[in-house]
């Protein structure tokens, strides 16, 4: 059975400078006069990290060591479903799972605003679990006016 022979060919003088079709380097795709548009991911996490410093401006002293982490997904399903968050007590740490976070919410509008307060309940919920306290008692003040 004859072999194929495989040629090198030397290098385009076009250089590595340029993407597929002759085509120069590919802009951002929101353009040079927008923002840079963020990943889920980002806003997730940002919505965790912000929501878990509001939470330990109300609280200092309960929440002084506890440790806020995400992952993907759990490692098992508990008999209730997916978890959406774990926390440990003991260890004083709270993950949160990105995504059933994300994807199990059923929210009637599909939007930014939303899906961040989708993610700030989770957290409240979380730490309230967390303190063994109730999701509304942690910023009492937050909810007065509703």
């Amino acid at each position: 059975m004859a072999r194929s022979r495989r040629v090198s060919l030397p290098p385009s003088p076009r250089g590595a400078a340029r993407n597929r079709h002759g085509r120069g380097l590919r802009s951002s795709v929101t353009g040079p006069h927008l923002p840079v548009l963020r990943t889920r991911a980002e806003s997730f996490e940002s919505a965790v990290a912000e929501t878990a410093d509001y939470l330990r401006g109300l609280w200092p002293d309960e929440l002084a060591n506890v440790s806020f982490e995400i992952a993907g997904i759990p490692r098992s399903v508990s008999a209730d479903g997916l978890d959406r968050w774990w926390v440990d007590s003991a260890a004083r740490r709270v993950v949160l799972y990105r995504l059933p976070i994300e994807r199990l919410a059923h929210a009637q509008v599909e939007d930014e605003a939303h899906q961040r307060m989708h993610v700030e309940g989770c957290v409240f919920r979380a730490v309230a679990e967390l303190l063994g306290r109730d999701p509304w008692d942690l910023a009492p003040e937050r909810y007065r006016d509703l």
